[in-house]
């Protein structure tokens, strides 16, 4: 599979989630976004207020309801996402309940999942997050499935924040395969080079999740 900087750069959710994010630190990852081509910038939900030169300048917007743990209630997580959405996001990431998720229990999976896809109609991107690093093979399934049943458009492996680690490229592999081309895959956490980020894709990865945009990009063969 041939991968091209700009094939790539349109994949990529450039996201700054970090507690300490400024306005400042928003103003440059859009001044950054613009200048790589990269269409999507992933922040935190209360500086959506501050994204009005980055919607005018076409990106689009991603954030995050029950991040990053997931154990708000899933009416929680609708209303947080909602808001988001009436100030401009177009995407809206959210982490499930990580219990239900390893429990494969795909009853309280599809009751949260349709709750919030409830709450976002489409055009709305929807997507759930499961935190792979710390859910077997099995329980990614069940995940998945539940999310096609439910209306979302990404299955997605993990916040970034999670001890236990990021993407792999197993774990979107297994995510691929349950998904089968049905909903679209997010590698998201660690990716950080060219080579991680073309192998994700290789895997079955449809969206990349990086604070490490430029440097990938950078890393595309001349």
């Amino acid at each position: 599979m041939t991968i091209t900087r700009a094939a790539m750069a349109s994949i990529l959710d450039y996201t700054l989630l970090g507690p300490e994010v400024t306005t400042a630190d928003l103003q440059a990852l859009i001044d950054d976004a613009l200048s790589l081509g990269v269409p999507t910038i992933c922040i935190p939900p209360s500086m959506m207020n501050a994204t009005k030169r980055a919607q005018d300048s076409g990106l689009r917007i991603a954030t995050v309801a029950g991040f990053p743990h997931g154990k708000s209630n899933p009416l929680v997580k609708a209303a947080e996402a909602r808001l988001a959405v009436q100030y401009g996001a177009s995407e809206v990431d959210v982490v499930l309940d990580i219990a239900a998720v390893k429990a494969a229990d795909d009853n309280a999976l599809l009751a949260e999942m349709v709750a919030i896809r409830e709450a976002l109609a489409s055009p709305v991107t929807l997507k759930f997050i499961v935190e792979s690093a710390v859910v077997d093979d099995v329980a990614l399934e069940v995940a998945t499935h539940a999310a096609r049943a439910a209306g979302a458009d990404f299955i997605k492996t993990s916040t970034g924040f999670h001890p236990a680690g990021g993407a792999t490229v197993e774990a979107v592999r297994v995510l691929a395969g349950a998904a089968q081309g049905q909903i679209g895959v997010k590698a998201s956490g660690g990716i950080r080079t060219w080579d991680q980020a073309v192998a994700m894709v290789e895997a079955g990865a449809t969206r990349i999740g990086t604070s490490n945009a430029r440097a990938i990009l950078e890393g595309a063969p001349a």
